[in-house]
């Protein structure tokens, strides 16, 4: 494969957090700039599902709805920025280790993108594992906290 035959994959997680937007925003703007291909992956996490007898798969279902509604969601949103390539994937289990799979099954995936989150909670989940436990083959991508659409459209 030469230089031109690759195709770079960014790689954004799709949640309910506010920092998830700003992920997105960065990983659609800089593949419109560049090419290539915007992954979105939603992680149910399945952890409290064992809990709850008799009422798991339910609560794995209505996971799931809820994770297509938030790909579809961001889709919409990526759609207003321009043509972007997109793929979707939803994975069960824990949202790193999901990350880290992923990544190692598809060689494609280049950058993976996140964002800090704001308030004393500190940075995230995501973003304290990868940046102290990074076992990835691929580049890491931190959108800061105070980063504004219009700032982060620039860097893009």
């Amino acid at each position: 494969m030469t230089d031109s035959d690759y195709k770079r994959k960014f790689l954004a997680v799709v949640d309910e957090s506010p920092e998830c937007d700003r992920a997105v925003s960065f990983a659609a703007h800089r593949v419109k700039r560049v090419g290539g291909t915007l992954v979105l992956m939603s992680v149910i996490d399945t952890e409290d599902f064992g809990q709850f007898i008799g009422v798991g798969d339910v609560m794995r279902a209505e996971a799931r709805n809820e994770a297509e509604r938030n790909l579809d969601t961001r889709i919409a949103r990526i759609a207003q920025i321009g043509a972007i390539r997109t793929e979707t994937v939803i994975r069960e289990g824990r949202p790193a280790e999901a990350i880290e799979a992923l990544i190692a099954e598809d060689p494609g995936i280049g950058i993976l993108v996140l964002a800090a989150g704001l308030g004393d909670k500190g940075p995230g989940p995501l973003v304290t594992h990868f940046a102290a436990h990074n076992r990835l083959h691929t580049l890491v991508t931190i959108v800061p906290a105070a980063m504004t659409e219009d700032e982060i459209v620039a860097v893009a």
